[in-house]
Protein backbone atom coordinates (compact mmCIF):
# COMPACT_ATOMS: atom_id res chain seq x y z
CA UNK A 1 0.00 0.00 0.00
CA UNK A 2 2.59 2.05 1.05
CA UNK A 3 4.31 1.98 -2.69
CA UNK A 4 0.84 2.57 -4.48
CA UNK A 5 0.74 6.09 -2.72
CA UNK A 6 4.04 6.95 -3.28
CA UNK A 7 3.19 6.05 -6.80
CA UNK A 8 -0.17 7.60 -6.61
CA UNK A 9 1.64 10.96 -5.16
CA UNK A 10 4.14 12.07 -8.14
CA UNK A 11 1.42 11.33 -10.45
CA UNK A 12 -1.07 13.71 -8.39
CA UNK A 13 1.97 16.65 -9.00
CA UNK A 14 2.02 15.86 -12.51
CA UNK A 15 -1.03 15.87 -13.32
CA UNK A 16 -1.52 19.22 -11.59
CA UNK A 17 1.78 21.07 -12.90
CA UNK A 18 -0.08 19.56 -16.40
CA UNK A 19 -3.23 21.77 -15.78
CA UNK A 20 -1.36 24.60 -14.16
CA UNK A 21 1.11 24.41 -17.12
CA UNK A 22 -2.21 24.33 -19.59
CA UNK A 23 -3.65 27.16 -17.28
CA UNK A 24 -0.38 29.50 -17.98
CA UNK A 25 -0.30 28.83 -21.69
CA UNK A 26 -3.98 30.14 -21.66
CA UNK A 27 -3.20 33.23 -20.34
CA UNK A 28 -0.18 33.98 -22.48
CA UNK A 29 -2.81 35.57 -25.49
CA UNK A 30 -1.54 39.26 -26.39
CA UNK A 31 -4.18 41.80 -25.72
CA UNK A 32 -4.47 43.69 -28.87
CA UNK A 33 -6.25 47.43 -28.85
CA UNK A 34 -8.81 47.89 -31.88
CA UNK A 35 -10.28 50.50 -32.80
CA UNK A 36 -13.38 50.34 -35.13
CA UNK A 37 -15.37 52.55 -36.86
CA UNK A 38 -19.00 51.53 -35.65
CA UNK A 39 -20.68 48.65 -34.07
CA UNK A 40 -22.70 46.80 -37.00
CA UNK A 41 -23.32 43.66 -38.66
CA UNK A 42 -21.73 44.28 -41.76
CA UNK A 43 -18.69 43.06 -39.85
CA UNK A 44 -20.00 39.81 -39.44
CA UNK A 45 -16.35 38.20 -40.20
CA UNK A 46 -14.25 39.92 -37.56
CA UNK A 47 -17.52 39.02 -35.20
CA UNK A 48 -17.52 35.52 -36.00
CA UNK A 49 -13.63 35.38 -36.53
CA UNK A 50 -13.43 36.45 -32.48
CA UNK A 51 -16.80 33.40 -31.50
CA UNK A 52 -14.97 31.00 -33.00
CA UNK A 53 -12.18 31.42 -31.44
CA UNK A 54 -9.86 32.02 -34.40
CA UNK A 55 -7.91 34.89 -32.59
CA UNK A 56 -7.20 32.42 -29.60
CA UNK A 57 -5.79 30.22 -31.70
CA UNK A 58 -2.92 33.01 -33.04
CA UNK A 59 -2.17 33.86 -29.83
CA UNK A 60 -4.30 36.57 -29.63
CA UNK A 61 -7.65 38.58 -27.47
CA UNK A 62 -8.89 41.97 -29.09
CA UNK A 63 -10.02 44.60 -26.98
CA UNK A 64 -12.54 46.59 -29.38
CA UNK A 65 -13.57 49.78 -28.58
CA UNK A 66 -16.14 51.89 -31.05
CA UNK A 67 -14.50 55.40 -32.05
CA UNK A 68 -17.76 56.15 -33.78
CA UNK A 69 -15.84 57.52 -36.61
CA UNK A 70 -13.19 57.23 -38.99
CA UNK A 71 -10.85 60.15 -38.02
CA UNK A 72 -11.01 59.06 -34.64
CA UNK A 73 -10.01 55.95 -35.41
CA UNK A 74 -6.92 57.01 -37.20
CA UNK A 75 -6.45 59.60 -34.86
CA UNK A 76 -6.17 56.67 -31.32
CA UNK A 77 -3.98 54.73 -34.02
CA UNK A 78 -1.46 57.26 -34.96
CA UNK A 79 -1.88 58.19 -31.00
CA UNK A 80 -0.88 55.00 -29.75
CA UNK A 81 -4.20 54.07 -27.81
CA UNK A 82 -4.76 51.75 -30.37
CA UNK A 83 -3.10 49.05 -31.93
CA UNK A 84 -4.95 48.60 -35.14
CA UNK A 85 -7.64 50.44 -36.49
CA UNK A 86 -11.15 49.57 -38.83
CA UNK A 87 -12.05 52.03 -40.83
CA UNK A 88 -11.91 52.69 -44.35
CA UNK A 89 -8.57 53.23 -46.34
CA UNK A 90 -9.33 57.04 -47.06
CA UNK A 91 -8.93 58.03 -43.45
CA UNK A 92 -5.14 56.64 -43.84
CA UNK A 93 -4.72 58.46 -47.20
CA UNK A 94 -5.76 61.85 -45.49
CA UNK A 95 -3.18 60.98 -42.85
CA UNK A 96 -0.68 60.31 -45.58
CA UNK A 97 -1.48 63.77 -47.38
CA UNK A 98 -0.60 65.55 -43.93
CA UNK A 99 2.64 64.64 -44.45
CA UNK A 100 3.21 62.01 -41.04
CA UNK A 101 6.08 60.10 -41.22
CA UNK A 102 4.84 57.45 -38.99
CA UNK A 103 1.52 56.85 -40.95
CA UNK A 104 -1.06 54.19 -41.32
CA UNK A 105 -1.24 51.23 -43.65
CA UNK A 106 -3.44 48.92 -44.65
CA UNK A 107 -2.85 45.16 -44.29
CA UNK A 108 -6.24 43.58 -44.31
CA UNK A 109 -9.23 44.47 -46.27
CA UNK A 110 -12.61 43.28 -44.42
CA UNK A 111 -15.62 44.38 -46.93
CA UNK A 112 -15.70 44.98 -50.42
CA UNK A 113 -19.10 47.28 -50.76
CA UNK A 114 -20.62 50.25 -48.91
CA UNK A 115 -22.57 48.93 -46.67
CA UNK A 116 -25.25 51.83 -46.41
CA UNK A 117 -28.63 51.93 -47.52
CA UNK A 118 -31.15 54.59 -48.71
CA UNK A 119 -34.17 54.86 -46.28
CA UNK A 120 -37.21 57.20 -47.01
CA UNK A 121 -40.15 57.55 -45.30
CA UNK A 122 -42.01 55.84 -47.32
CA UNK A 123 -42.33 52.59 -49.63
CA UNK A 124 -41.01 53.00 -52.93
CA UNK A 125 -40.18 49.86 -54.68
CA UNK A 126 -39.38 51.98 -57.70
CA UNK A 127 -37.18 54.51 -56.43
CA UNK A 128 -34.14 55.91 -58.10
CA UNK A 129 -31.39 58.31 -57.29
CA UNK A 130 -32.89 61.06 -59.84
CA UNK A 131 -35.95 61.04 -56.86
CA UNK A 132 -33.53 62.57 -54.76
CA UNK A 133 -33.70 65.82 -56.34
CA UNK A 134 -34.74 68.38 -54.36
CA UNK A 135 -34.95 66.61 -51.10
CA UNK A 136 -33.55 66.93 -47.74
CA UNK A 137 -30.68 64.02 -47.48
CA UNK A 138 -29.18 63.20 -44.36
CA UNK A 139 -25.81 61.81 -45.78
CA UNK A 140 -23.53 61.97 -42.71
CA UNK A 141 -19.99 63.35 -42.24
CA UNK A 142 -18.24 65.41 -44.94
CA UNK A 143 -14.85 63.62 -45.99
CA UNK A 144 -16.60 60.59 -44.45
CA UNK A 145 -17.23 57.17 -47.35
CA UNK A 146 -20.85 56.88 -46.35
CA UNK A 147 -21.29 60.46 -47.83
CA UNK A 148 -18.55 60.17 -50.72
CA UNK A 149 -19.82 57.01 -51.65
CA UNK A 150 -23.39 58.47 -51.67
CA UNK A 151 -22.24 61.61 -53.74
CA UNK A 152 -20.48 59.09 -56.15
CA UNK A 153 -23.84 57.15 -57.14
CA UNK A 154 -25.45 60.69 -57.10
CA UNK A 155 -23.29 61.69 -60.02
CA UNK A 156 -22.72 58.00 -61.00
CA UNK A 157 -27.01 58.77 -61.96
CA UNK A 158 -26.76 62.36 -63.11
CA UNK A 159 -28.02 63.65 -59.72
CA UNK A 160 -25.98 67.34 -58.81
CA UNK A 161 -25.63 66.37 -54.80
CA UNK A 162 -24.65 70.07 -54.43
CA UNK A 163 -26.95 71.95 -56.88
CA UNK A 164 -29.84 69.42 -57.21
CA UNK A 165 -30.73 68.78 -53.77
CA UNK A 166 -29.76 69.64 -49.52
CA UNK A 167 -27.35 67.23 -49.16
CA UNK A 168 -26.55 67.88 -45.17
CA UNK A 169 -23.15 66.92 -43.66
CA UNK A 170 -24.15 68.44 -40.29
CA UNK A 171 -25.22 65.55 -38.64
CA UNK A 172 -22.51 62.65 -37.19
CA UNK A 173 -23.13 59.16 -38.70
CA UNK A 174 -24.20 57.67 -35.14
CA UNK A 175 -27.01 60.66 -34.70
CA UNK A 176 -28.39 60.07 -38.37
CA UNK A 177 -31.12 57.73 -37.70
CA UNK A 178 -32.28 59.65 -34.39
CA UNK A 179 -32.33 63.00 -36.30
CA UNK A 180 -33.89 61.17 -39.11
CA UNK A 181 -37.04 59.41 -36.80
CA UNK A 182 -37.11 62.95 -35.28
CA UNK A 183 -38.12 64.32 -38.26
CA UNK A 184 -35.19 65.93 -39.95
CA UNK A 185 -34.77 64.78 -43.77
CA UNK A 186 -36.78 62.90 -46.46
CA UNK A 187 -33.90 60.22 -46.74
CA UNK A 188 -31.29 59.16 -44.54
CA UNK A 189 -28.24 56.86 -45.55
CA UNK A 190 -27.50 54.24 -42.65
CA UNK A 191 -26.32 51.04 -41.80
CA UNK A 192 -27.83 48.37 -40.40
CA UNK A 193 -29.04 47.39 -38.20
CA UNK A 194 -30.04 50.71 -37.80
CA UNK A 195 -31.77 50.78 -41.03
CA UNK A 196 -34.04 47.59 -40.00
CA UNK A 197 -34.82 48.84 -36.91
CA UNK A 198 -36.37 52.13 -38.50
CA UNK A 199 -38.27 49.10 -40.96
CA UNK A 200 -39.38 47.87 -37.90
CA UNK A 201 -40.88 50.75 -36.25
CA UNK A 202 -42.67 52.08 -39.39
CA UNK A 203 -40.84 55.14 -39.77
CA UNK A 204 -38.38 54.10 -42.42
CA UNK A 205 -37.80 52.24 -45.74
CA UNK A 206 -34.85 50.88 -47.04
CA UNK A 207 -34.92 51.96 -51.03
CA UNK A 208 -31.93 51.66 -52.55
CA UNK A 209 -28.38 49.41 -51.65
CA UNK A 210 -25.33 51.73 -51.94
CA UNK A 211 -23.39 48.78 -51.64
CA UNK A 212 -24.94 47.47 -55.06
CA UNK A 213 -25.05 50.73 -56.95
CA UNK A 214 -21.25 52.00 -55.89
CA UNK A 215 -19.56 48.99 -56.67
CA UNK A 216 -16.68 47.07 -55.33
CA UNK A 217 -14.59 49.26 -53.48
CA UNK A 218 -12.13 48.52 -50.40
CA UNK A 219 -14.47 49.96 -47.94
CA UNK A 220 -13.33 49.00 -44.37
CA UNK A 221 -9.89 47.56 -44.04
CA UNK A 222 -7.71 47.09 -40.62
CA UNK A 223 -4.50 49.18 -40.50
CA UNK A 224 -1.64 50.05 -38.61
CA UNK A 225 1.16 52.57 -37.90
CA UNK A 226 4.54 51.41 -39.98
CA UNK A 227 6.57 51.45 -35.97
CA UNK A 228 3.85 49.02 -34.83
CA UNK A 229 3.96 46.61 -37.76
CA UNK A 230 7.52 46.87 -37.97
CA UNK A 231 7.72 45.85 -34.03
CA UNK A 232 5.20 43.56 -34.03
CA UNK A 233 5.02 41.50 -37.45
CA UNK A 234 3.92 37.92 -36.01
CA UNK A 235 1.10 39.29 -34.29
CA UNK A 236 -0.12 41.70 -37.56
CA UNK A 237 0.79 38.01 -39.38
CA UNK A 238 -1.95 36.34 -36.54
CA UNK A 239 -4.03 39.17 -36.97
CA UNK A 240 -4.59 38.46 -40.41
CA UNK A 241 -4.79 34.62 -40.29
CA UNK A 242 -7.44 35.16 -38.35
CA UNK A 243 -9.51 37.60 -40.01
CA UNK A 244 -8.87 34.91 -42.88
CA UNK A 245 -10.60 32.31 -41.21
CA UNK A 246 -13.29 34.60 -40.35
CA UNK A 247 -14.12 35.48 -44.18
CA UNK A 248 -13.68 31.60 -44.70
CA UNK A 249 -16.21 30.57 -42.18
CA UNK A 250 -18.87 33.24 -43.16
CA UNK A 251 -18.26 31.87 -47.06
CA UNK A 252 -19.00 28.10 -46.14
CA UNK A 253 -21.98 29.01 -43.30
CA UNK A 254 -25.90 29.68 -43.79
CA UNK A 255 -27.37 33.00 -42.70
CA UNK A 256 -28.74 31.56 -39.43
CA UNK A 257 -25.08 29.47 -38.61
CA UNK A 258 -23.73 33.09 -38.68
CA UNK A 259 -26.35 34.90 -37.35
CA UNK A 260 -25.79 32.42 -34.04
CA UNK A 261 -22.30 33.18 -33.70
CA UNK A 262 -22.33 36.93 -33.81
CA UNK A 263 -25.84 37.20 -31.70
CA UNK A 264 -23.40 37.79 -28.17
CA UNK A 265 -22.17 41.35 -30.09
CA UNK A 266 -25.59 42.57 -30.82
CA UNK A 267 -27.62 41.18 -27.70
CA UNK A 268 -30.18 43.77 -28.48
CA UNK A 269 -30.97 42.32 -31.76
CA UNK A 270 -33.64 40.04 -32.20
CA UNK A 271 -32.26 36.71 -34.33
CA UNK A 272 -35.00 36.67 -37.11
CA UNK A 273 -33.84 40.56 -37.41
CA UNK A 274 -29.97 39.70 -37.30
CA UNK A 275 -30.74 36.80 -39.76
CA UNK A 276 -32.59 39.09 -42.40
CA UNK A 277 -29.64 41.69 -41.72
CA UNK A 278 -26.98 39.05 -42.24
CA UNK A 279 -28.55 37.71 -45.70
CA UNK A 280 -28.89 41.17 -46.88
CA UNK A 281 -24.98 41.22 -47.09
CA UNK A 282 -24.24 38.32 -47.43
CA UNK A 283 -26.48 38.21 -50.35
CA UNK A 284 -24.92 41.29 -52.32
CA UNK A 285 -21.88 40.39 -51.94
CA UNK A 286 -20.67 42.90 -49.26
CA UNK A 287 -17.51 41.04 -47.45
CA UNK A 288 -14.06 40.29 -49.44
CA UNK A 289 -13.34 36.64 -49.82
CA UNK A 290 -9.43 37.15 -48.63
CA UNK A 291 -7.95 39.77 -46.84
CA UNK A 292 -5.70 41.41 -49.62
CA UNK A 293 -6.42 44.90 -50.83
CA UNK A 294 -5.81 44.87 -54.50
CA UNK A 295 -4.35 48.01 -56.27
CA UNK A 296 -7.17 48.61 -58.52
CA UNK A 297 -10.13 48.52 -55.84
CA UNK A 298 -7.07 50.97 -54.04
CA UNK A 299 -7.32 53.44 -57.09
CA UNK A 300 -11.22 53.14 -57.37
CA UNK A 301 -11.22 54.28 -53.76
CA UNK A 302 -9.08 57.61 -54.79
CA UNK A 303 -11.31 58.29 -57.94
CA UNK A 304 -14.05 58.39 -55.28
CA UNK A 305 -12.07 60.60 -52.88
CA UNK A 306 -11.02 62.96 -55.80
CA UNK A 307 -14.78 63.31 -57.34
CA UNK A 308 -15.63 64.19 -53.60
CA UNK A 309 -13.59 66.79 -53.99
CA UNK A 310 -11.17 65.43 -50.73
CA UNK A 311 -8.04 64.11 -52.51
CA UNK A 312 -5.27 66.90 -52.14
CA UNK A 313 -3.08 64.66 -54.18
CA UNK A 314 -3.01 60.87 -55.07
CA UNK A 315 -1.43 58.41 -52.60
CA UNK A 316 0.82 55.91 -53.77
CA UNK A 317 -0.51 52.07 -53.30
CA UNK A 318 3.27 50.69 -52.17
CA UNK A 319 3.23 52.98 -48.92
CA UNK A 320 -0.20 53.04 -48.21
CA UNK A 321 -0.80 49.01 -48.44
CA UNK A 322 1.10 46.22 -47.51
CA UNK A 323 -0.29 42.73 -49.04
CA UNK A 324 2.07 40.78 -47.39
CA UNK A 325 0.50 39.17 -44.48
CA UNK A 326 -2.66 38.82 -46.60
CA UNK A 327 -0.76 36.97 -49.03
CA UNK A 328 0.96 34.69 -46.55
CA UNK A 329 -2.31 33.62 -45.03
CA UNK A 330 -3.72 32.80 -48.33
CA UNK A 331 -1.24 30.53 -48.78
CA UNK A 332 -1.15 28.62 -45.86
CA UNK A 333 -4.48 28.31 -44.76
CA UNK A 334 -7.12 26.34 -46.40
Amino acid sequence: MKKSRLLIAPLLIITLLLFSFAGCQKQELKTIKVAEVTHSIFYAPLYAAISQGFFEEEGLQLEVTNSQGADKVLTAVISGDADIGFCGPEASVYVYNQGKEDYAISFAQLTKRDGSFIVAREPDPDFTFEKLKGKHVLGGRKGGMPLMSLEWVLKENGVDPVKDMNMDTSIQFAALAGAFKGGTGDYVSLFEPTALALEKEGVGYVVASLGLASGEVPYTCFNATKSFMAENPNEIQGFTNAIYKGQLWVQEHSYTEIAEAIIEFFPDTEMDDLIAVVKRYKDQDSWNNTPILSEHSFDHLQNILDSAGELDARAPYSDLVNTSFAEKAVETIK
